[in-house]
Order: C-alpha cells, then sequence, then structure tokens
C-alpha cells in the first residue's frame, strides 16, 4: 500500500511539474508570439514609413530635376544674354566707329563748305561789281541794252541787228556792235576784273513761232554771225591784244526757243524774245554752283 501512495505521489509530482512546464512554455510562446507581433508591426510601420520616405523622395527628386531643368534654362537664356550683349557690343564699336568716321567727314565738309561760302562769296562780290560797273557803262548810252542786275548779262532786240527770220548782220547791227563791243570788253577785261572772268557766251534766241530746229539753226547762225563780225579776221572792233584775249574766251551758241520771254500776263512776248545775249561767267563759278548742288541734294 505504501509503495503505491508512494507511486502515485511520484507520478503527481510529475504531472505537476510538466504542467508546469507546459505553463511556462506557452508564457514563452505567448511572449515570443507577441514579441514577433510587435516586431512585425514595427517592421510594417518601419516599411510603411520608408515608402513614404521613398515617396517623398521620388517628388524632391522629381522638384529637384524640374529645379536643375528651370536653371538650365535660365544658364542657357543667360548665354544667350551674354552673346547678345557680345553682338550688341561689337555692333556698338562698330557704331562709334562709323560715327566717329561720319564726325571726322562732317570736319572736312564744313571745312570745305567753308571754304567754298568764302569763294562764293567772292564770287558774289565780284559779279555784284562787275554788273554795276555794266550797269554804269551803259546807264547813258544811246545802245538799247539791258544789264540784268543780278547776272550781269546783256541783252539787246535782235531786230537791231537782224531782220526778221534771217540771220545776216544789217548794217546797224554792225554799227550797233562796234560801239558795243569795245565799252564791254573794256569792263570785263579791265585790270580790275580779267583774271575773274572764265567764259563769256554770245547766245542766239528765237521767239515760239516755227519749228525747234528751224529756230535752232536761226538762233545758232545768229550767234555766229554776232562773233564773226567782233571777231573774225577782218574785225577791226578790237585792239590786237584785246582781240586776242576775247577769243579765247568767248563762245557761240543758239538756244532756239527754249528761254523765251514772259510778258505780265503769262504769255510769251515774241519781239522780246527775240534777242541776243552777252554773258560772263566767273572762275570756280561752275565748281560753287556743283557743291551747292550737291549739298542740296544731300539735304
Amino acid at each position: 500500500m505504501r509503495h503505491r501512495r508512494h507511486g502515485d505521489e511520484e507520478t503527481t509530482y510529475w504531472l505537476s511539474y510538466s504542467d508546469m512546464m507546459a505553463g511556462l512554455l506557452l508564457t514563452f510562446v505567448l511572449i515570443i508570439s507577441f514579441t514577433m507581433l510587435h516586431a512585425k508591426m514595427d517592421y510594417d510601420e518601419k516599411q510603411t514609413e520608408l515608402v513614404g520616405k521613398e515617396e517623398e523622395l521620388v517628388v524632391k527628386a522629381a522638384e529637384l530635376d524640374k529645379e536643375r531643368e528651370i536653371v538650365s534654362q535660365q544658364a542657357e537664356q543667360l548665354n544667350a544674354q551674354e552673346e547678345a550683349l557680345a553682338e550688341q557690343g561689337e555692333k556698338i564699336a562698330i557704331q562709334e566707329k562709323t560715327l566717329k568716321e561720319q564726325h571726322e567727314l562732317l570736319n572736312k565738309l564744313e571745312a570745305v563748305m567753308s571754304e567754298q561760302q568764302q569763294k562764293l562769296d567772292d564770287i558774289i562780290g565780284v559779279r555784284a561789281e562787275l554788273v554795276q560797273a555794266l550797269s554804269k557803262e551803259f546807264e547813258n548810252s544811246d545802245l538799247k541794252v539791258s544789264v540784268d542786275d543780278k547776272t550781269g548779262a546783256i541783252t539787246f532786240d535782235a531786230s537791231i541787228l537782224f531782220d526778221y527770220n534771217k540771220s545776216e548782220l544789217k548794217p546797224s547791227g554792225e554799227e550797233f556792235l562796234s560801239e558795243f563791243l569795245p565799252r564791254y570788253v573794256d569792263v570785263l577785261l579791265s585790270s580790275e576784273y580779267r583774271d575773274n572772268i572764265s567764259e563769256i557766251l554770245i547766245e542766239g534766241h528765237t521767239d515760239t513761232e516755227g519749228t525747234y530746229i528751224f529756230n535752232l539753226q536761226l538762233s545758232q547762225k545768229r550767234a555766229l554771225a554776232v562773233a564773226s563780225y567782233c571777231l573774225g579776221d577782218k574785225s577791226d572792233i578790237l585792239p590786237d591784244r584785246q582781240l586776242e584775249e576775247m577769243r579765247k574766251l568767248v563762245s557761240a551758241t543758239g538756244c532756239s526757243y527754249s528761254k523765251p520771254i514772259y510778258d505780265d500776263n503769262g504769255e510769251v512776248d515774241m519781239v522780246a524774245s527775240r534777242r541776243v545775249e552777252f554773258l560772263f561767267r566767273l572762275k570756280d563759278e561752275e565748281m560753287v554752283r556743283e557743291m551747292i548742288e550737291i549739298l542740296s541734294e544731300n539735304d
């Protein structure tokens, strides 16, 4: 009986110990399970945070790429602006060079204009003196001549020299020229004005009746007839010295009806248009006239 009780007690002991160990094992399993669950939750939370960080990094990377693109575009714009500034600088340099050249040219032109203005003033002064001298020479004369108060051109009626539509000098015309020419030459070839005279023109003019060619031939023949009588080999109107001087200066031409004279009503004055004119040109006058025309065109 004793042995059995002892065996039962021993069996009970081991059963209790086994239950205790099973309880401990269950406790450890629960602890481990809880720990693993907590670790899994932490892991999932960390994983979620990591995914959020990755997404944030992706967003930041996209923003960074966008900013880099903006910076790149700004850099390109800056380079383009620098190139434009460099090109503008070159243009400004070229413009400054051109402006400097133009300024130098302007100074030269001003100097030339000043010189030409002085020549023009001199020419105007000489012409004015010549006009006054010619007017004074013929103001008390019986010769029917008119002196243009601006140009000094002397005009006389063609009827004094020629019959209508004729080119042969009349005796009255020869007498007229014999009296007129010496007085005209004495003024123009005087020591005071000779060096200023470059040319003397004898021009024949007609009225507007008839054709241009007929009147051109008539006006040329009349101008030539006057020149031949005054300066021909048989002419004795002028002394030899003056004759040779005039031959170097005189030219004769016909103008047909290209320069008619008009009356107060604007109609062609047929009688006044039939005329012969003596004109003179001064040295440097053509050059000054050309210069004025050039400057007028530039203006």
